[in-house]
């Protein structure tokens, strides 16, 4: 059983050698631990203190985000045998020594994917609104993916190699979100882990205030959303516009029962407007279905293609053998 541990970074010399510092070196049921930093163009001694620990350095020549530095991680780790592969930060928020708590869910076949529940409410320096908004996200990304997941934002996680067949990380921001909902939709078994977190020692890089946090993340779900519930999405459109529609209509029919024949062109052009915003909600919802069918059988065949690439993986969670 062999476990990578990745570690995404930019510009994180004062706090890595910490991190890969705290990273156990043996784990009961992991025969080889092996580390791996993406250096996302950092411009400090990043790489260099990563290769004084015996890390595997995947350096980008300038800045690529973080979820374009998640991807090439999972791609190595698939290449180089990883049953387990644990993503952690190098800014030193996680405790790395809580990596053998974090993969027991994985290595016990309980679990596909396992991610830390930092217990916001109980973090200091979030402000009143920030812990708000961090619960009202996971409700969100709840109800997208049909979890229930008390810290949906958590970097820290441990995903199976068969879990890593069967995800696909589209968005350019962060893939925390993304990976849930499609986990989720794809009925892959996700354990939440307590943990605590270390003190902070700088700013988020991924966005500059928390509005941008939202608005990004908030798109991502969306994206993620409409992927795979695109009726729910455009259904809801269409009984929205189809309803407002009706009632100017329904309004000048009683007005004309009543006697009433004054000009109502306004309300029913604007009648007409909204029936027909509910008809077009209804086409689109028809063909972001057909879309979501030819995109479950994109994902199954480039599931084909991950085992003649990578080799082949049988599920540890949800199969029984019979004999």
């Amino acid at each position: 059983m062999k476990l990578i541990v990745q570690v995404p970074c930019l510009n994180e010399e004062a706090t890595l050698a910490t991190v890969l510092g705290g990273i156990p070196t043996e784990i009961e049921g992991i025969d080889e631990i092996e580390l791996l930093v993406i250096d996302d163009g950092s411009s400090d001694r990043t790489g260099e203190i990563a290769r004084e620990f015996g890390a595997h350095v995947l350096r980008h020549t300038r800045p690529m985000g973080l979820a374009q530095s998640f991807r090439d991680g999972i791609d190595y780790a698939l290449a180089h045998g990883a049953d387990i592969v644990v993503n952690t930060d190098g800014d030193n928020q996680y405790p790395q020594e809580r990596i053998p708590d974090l993969v027991r869910p994985v290595l016990d076949g309980v679990a596909d994917i396992a991610i830390g529940d930092r217990q916001t409410h109980t973090i200091e320096h979030f402000s009143p609104f920030k812990k708000t908004m961090q619960r009202f996200g996971s409700w969100v990304v709840n109800r997208a993916a049909g979890t229930d997941l008390p810290d949906a934002a958590s970097g820290f996680r441990a995903y199976s190699r068969w879990s890593l067949y069967r995800l696909n990380v589209v968005t350019q921001f962060s893939y925390c979100m993304e990976t849930i909902i499609q986990a989720g939709n794809k009925r892959l078994s996700i354990a939440s882990v307590p943990i605590d977190t270390n003190p902070k020692t700088r700013e988020s890089r991924l966005f500059s205030n928390m509005f941008e946090h939202m608005l990004k993340s908030g798109q991502a779900i969306l994206r993620s959303y409409i992927m795979f519930k695109p009726w729910s999405i455009f259904a809801a459109l269409a009984w929205v516009f189809g309803l407002i529609g009706l009632y100017p209509f329904v309004r000048y029919a009683v007005l004309l029962a009543t006697g009433d024949h004054g000009n109502h062109f306004q309300s029913l052009m604007l009648g007409t407007l909204l029936l027909i915003g509910a008809l077009l909600s209804i086409a689109l919802g028809v063909l972001s279905d057909l879309s979501k069918t030819n995109r479950i059988l994109q994902e199954q065949a480039l599931e084909r293609l991950k085992e003649q690439q990578y080799g082949p993986v049988t599920p540890r969670v949800g199969i029984k053998e019979i004999p």
